[in-house]
């Protein structure tokens, strides 16, 4: 059974950025480098990081279970004055991917979306992360534009911006 359950305390905070990192080293492999896996889990889905998110930018993290299982987590951040939520992450262990699980996450976010007036979802996604932007355009999302994005240390982010009108 699909649940999120939001990340409200320290150790849970800890233990979503070790599953981040296990589950970013097995699905980005061949589409970005080693070197820059490891520089983009430091800086943006690390203890560290997530806790700067939270505390600065807004951020919401919940895991995505199935049943008693952690699968995988999300991220968002509202964005009321644009009317939309950005869906900073949404990933799942590889060993949990084809279950539906992405789907009913998407239909608990949009859901939280209706309940606090935003529109629409925003997220990027790697122009070669063709599993996900798969899973994206089968539930609704459109590529709204392209975006090349410097993140330092000589690293790039070449992603598709794609959005989801909220009904």
């Amino acid at each position: 059974m699909f649940t999120l359950v939001p990340v409200t305390n320290d150790s849970q905070l800890r233990e979503l950025a070790d599953i981040a990192c296990g589950i970013w080293h097995e699905c980005f492999p061949g589409i970005i480098t080693e070197e820059q896996i490891d520089y983009m889990v430091e800086r943006f889905q690390s203890y560290d990081a997530m806790c700067r998110q939270i505390e600065s930018e807004g951020y919401r993290y919940f895991f995505i279970c199935d049943g008693e299982e952690i699968a995988g987590y999300t991220g968002f951040r509202p964005e009321p004055e644009e009317g939309r939520m950005f869906l900073s992450k949404l990933y799942l262990r590889a060993d949990q991917r084809g279950k539906g699980l992405a789907s009913a996450a998407i239909d608990a976010l949009c859901a939280i979306c209706r309940e606090e007036g935003l529109e629409r979802i925003r997220l990027t996604v790697n122009i070669n992360n063709h599993q996900a932007i798969n899973v994206y355009k089968h539930k609704g999302f459109v590529i709204a534009f392209d975006q090349k994005a410097d993140i330092g240390n000589g690293f790039f982010m070449d992603d598709h911006v794609m959005e989801l009108a909220v009904n």
